[in-house]
């Protein structure tokens, strides 16, 4: 939140702005004091000061009709009580308009989260804002009418008429026919929140993206996260519903479209609380699959700038696919061992945050048409229910959350179970990191056949899941 004052003093002719460097230029001045002349107003012929605190950057422009607004009720042209508990979002242009601003559903939230329910947006933005529960929006389409509304009291409120609908799925995951091990890894996956790794030259990239439909919806706070990141980047649509995102950078996005800069989320926060898909894996640059391994592992994006520090969430399903080497597996392949080994080393240090992983086979017609996702919907939503019955009392929604202390300790798998997977463990099949992340997707195989806790076969089960792509 930032905290715009104005002071207009009788005196020499000036304007000092005291705010954030990035704010501190000739260009908001011009632009502020353009759209209050061509809006009617006179520009006040005294020594004007402006302060805008805290002193960290602004979501760029969008402090403009703050500016304005207290500067014209500095110089008397509206009562200042009418502006002291609202809230102004938008940027201006030269002739008065109040311009659509990136980040108004996340601002207005930050508002009411501070305690002022008022805002005063763009029209253009007002039903984004409107999906703030509680906010009372208002919505401007120029400087002129706002200032008018607010001296006279009659700016009109912004309802949003009729409950945000789930809309319905496009792709089914009916339409993939064959890959049975695949599906199967796919319905575990969305049942317990765990990455995973796809090889083979098979249909990778319906099976993501069918993924999302076999989700459970988003629970009010989740779609309400969602929906800021994506209006801080610009892309929200209205209303946004309560479908997990799906994103799905080429491997030749830059590391900023992929991670994000200091002004704008990339793709892994676009993904947060859905599925990030990265095709052909290990064609992306190590600098990118690092950034995705951090955020894997922190849930958020940290970026560092000279004077401020930007944190973007980013906690999502990873699914990731490779070939098995880098040529497109038609016809002969020419590829020696070493071309093999150097192209899939580059997701090493990846797929020891994978779960879950299967091998892919290419589409064979006629084949065995597989169920429809919302029949397999159903079966994960009621082992998320179970897993949610099981850690109410706890952070943690999934099983993929849980810490290795707690598996430990207050969610004790069966005897056999433990004993399988320490054998695994022994033999070198399973690296101590390795042996708590099977036991997570055991319990994940327990809520989906309604057991209380993990047996041997769960164990089994999820220890083949781990092998999977090997085999």
């Amino acid at each position: 939140m930032l905290t715009v004052e104005a002071d207009v003093t009788p005196g020499l002719s000036g304007f000092n702005l005291i705010g954030p460097p990035a704010m501190s230029t000739a260009s908001m001045r011009d632009r502020v004091r353009a759209a209050i002349l061509n809006s009617g107003f006179d520009w006040p012929d005294a020594s004007i000061t402006i302060t805008v605190h805290p002193a960290i950057p602004p979501c760029g422009p969008m402090a403009d009709l703050a500016m304005a607004v207290a500067l014209l009720a500095a110089a008397r042209h509206l009562p200042p009580d009418r502006i002291a508990t609202t809230m102004f979002v938008g940027e201006l242009g030269l002739d008065g308009r109040i311009r659509p601003a990136r980040g108004v559903l996340p601002a207005v939230g930050a508002g009411m989260r501070a305690g002022i329910s008022t805002a005063v947006v763009p029209d253009t933005c007002a039903d984004e804002a409107a999906q703030v529960p509680g906010a009372e929006i208002f919505p401007a389409a120029r400087l002129a009418d706002l200032i008018k509304g607010l001296r006279e009291g009659s700016l009109d409120n912004h309802v949003l008429v009729g409950p945000v609908t789930q809309p319905a799925p496009a792709l089914d995951l009916a339409d993939v026919a064959g890959n049975h091990s695949a599906r199967r890894a796919l319905e575990v996956c969305a049942a317990g929140g765990h990455h995973l790794f796809m090889l083979g030259n098979g249909p990778a990239a319906m099976l993501a993206e069918r993924l999302p439909s076999i989700l459970p919806p988003l629970d009010l706070d989740a779609a309400r996260e969602v929906g800021e990141i994506h209006s801080a980047a610009g892309i929200l649509e209205v209303p946004p519903g309560r479908r997990s995102p799906i994103r799905e950078p080429h491997y030749t996005a830059t590391l900023a479209a992929l991670v994000g800069n200091l002004s704008r989320p990339g793709a892994v926060s676009l993904a947060h609380r859905g599925l990030l898909y990265l095709a052909d894996a290990p064609e992306f640059t190590w600098q990118a699959l690092d950034g995705v391994r951090r955020a894997i592992e922190t849930g958020e994006i940290v970026l560092a700038g000279h004077d401020h520090t930007v944190r973007y969430p980013a906690e999502f399903m990873l699914v990731a696919s490779a070939r098995h080497c880098p040529c497109e597996g038609n016809g002969r392949c020419d590829c020696t061992p070493f071309i093999r080994r150097r192209y899939q080393a580059r997701l090493t240090e990846l797929l020891q945050r994978v779960e879950v992983r299967t091998c892919i086979e290419p589409l064979h017609w006629p084949a065995v048409a597989g169920e429809s996702s919302a029949t397999v919907a159903a079966r994960v939503l009621e082992a998320r229910g179970r897993a949610a019955d099981r850690l109410a009392d706890t952070p943690w929604r999934t099983n993929a959350e849980v810490p290795a202390s707690e598996l430990r300790v207050r969610f004790p798998a069966e005897h056999g179970a433990i004993e399988l997977l320490r054998s695994a463990l022994d033999s070198g099949l399973l690296t101590s990191e390795a042996f708590i992340r099977v036991l997570r997707v055991a319990w994940t195989l327990a809520d989906l056949r309604g057991a209380g806790r993990p047996a041997h076969q769960d164990a089994a089960g999820a220890l083949e899941l781990w092998l999977g792509h090997e085999g």
